[in-house]
């Protein structure tokens, strides 16, 4: 297990909470030098006005120039292959050409129909839990099968592959892993991508990728094929397991807040972004590049510097709201951050909240004495995305 004390410091936390010294930062000087979990400096931004106005500016914060990513010695055309279809590399307008392919399999009105759907993969996993008896483990069982199960649905990918791509998606995403055993993991999610779409395309089905060929075929390539598939089957199931799991551990942790949904189930949608603003389970936003001198938080940022947002800081700035490291289901979290800002706002959130919706409101109500089992919790720490590693509940 690696050293706490090694992880970057805007990846430290205590539990659900943002480590002290982040949040101390934020109220005196607001903005300080990091070293990414990359190896690389950057400014990291951590009040919400702040964090808001980076976010919402694609002109003097690009997320096109950014190299962090890239892996060492590629040629400009292998990164341009490398880069193809996924959002989170590209600024406007070549953000908003991909963006507009997907944006109506995103629509309210196209989840609405995923929800009975989505139903049916909660209900089919309680029913599991409920046979095997407790206690299990709500990570394994629950949290990441149902949203590993739908986004497999979604994009067409069989989910006898899950164990595959969880496995190499854990680890792309552990930060305490060396540099060129995650590039060579990153590699063989795309070799699985490519083989992947290159199916679709000779077959195209009712599936989001099969849409993307049948539809806007001659407008996206094959490499930007493989790039959409692979942000979205990354993003689609680790992100919304760790709120279930992570969410689940909260609320049993603040019974009141727990009873409070349980006497007036109406609160769910607001208890989901309460749980997103107060969890925040990604550390940092995508690194920016600043395009010219401009100033943050008092400090001038220079041509070419890289900056990254707190996101757990800025959704518990006191500044944003009061009590804002308090849950507090009642509030709903109007504003929050942790889907994003800007053009980059998740295209995915809809999911996620309909998911979230649905898995919690089903597990509270078919587990009503839900409990924790291990006095201590295992959290993800090295984890670009955080969340719990298991959690072993009885009932």
């Amino acid at each position: 297990m690696s050293d706490i004390s090694t992880l970057p410091l805007y990846m430290r936390r205590t539990e659900f909470n943002p480590a002290t010294e982040l949040a101390q930062l934020r109220e005196k000087e607001g903005i300080t030098r990091v070293t990414t979990s990359f190896g690389v400096e950057a400014w990291l931004v951590t009040r919400y006005a702040d964090t808001r106005a980076v976010l919402g500016d694609a002109e003097r914060f690009s997320n096109a120039r950014q190299t962090i990513f890239q892996p060492p010695g590629a040629t400009e055309e292998e990164l341009k292959v490398l880069r193809a279809g996924n959002l989170l590399s590209f600024d406007p307008p070549e953000h908003s050409r991909l963006r507009r392919f997907l944006t109506p399999e995103f629509t309210l009105r196209r989840m609405r129909r995923l929800e009975p759907r989505i139903k049916d993969i909660v209900e089919e996993h309680l029913d599991a839990m409920e046979r095997a008896g407790s206690p299990v483990d709500l990570v394994s069982s629950f949290a990441l099968p149902i949203p590993s199960l739908v986004i497999c649905e979604l994009l067409g990918v069989p989910y006898a592959h899950r164990a595959d791509f969880q496995r190499r998606t854990g680890r792309l995403l552990d930060v305490s892993l060396p540099m060129d055993e995650r590039l060579k993991l990153q590699q063989e999610s795309r070799a699985y991508m490519t083989e992947l779409v290159e199916g679709i395309q000779a077959d195209p089905g009712e599936e989001l990728l099969g849409m993307l060929v049948r539809e806007h075929g001659d407008d996206l390539t094959t490499n930007e094929l493989i790039g959409i598939g692979n942000l979205l089957l990354i993003a689609g199931h680790e992100t919304t397991s760790n709120m279930l799991g992570l969410g689940t551990l909260a609320l049993l942790r603040q019974p009141d807040q727990l009873d409070l949904l349980k006497k007036e189930p109406e609160r769910i949608e607001a208890t989901v972004e309460e749980l997103m603003r107060w969890l925040s389970i990604l550390h940092a936003s995508i690194g920016r590049v600043c395009t010219t001198e401009t100033e943050v938080a008092g400090q001038t940022i220079q041509p070419g510097d890289l900056v990254m947002c707190s996101l757990p800081l800025a959704n518990r700035d006191p500044a944003f709201m009061d009590e804002a490291d308090e849950l507090d289901i009642t509030r709903g979290a109007p504003g929050h951050l942790a889907f994003g800002h800007g053009v980059h706002h998740c295209l995915g959130a809809p999911l996620a909240r309909m998911e979230m919706r649905i898995a919690f409101q089903a597990l509270f109500q078919r587990f009503p004495g839900l409990r924790t089992v291990a006095p201590i919790a295992d959290f993800r720490s090295f984890h670009v995305v955080y969340g719990l590693a298991s959690l072993e509940v009885a009932w």
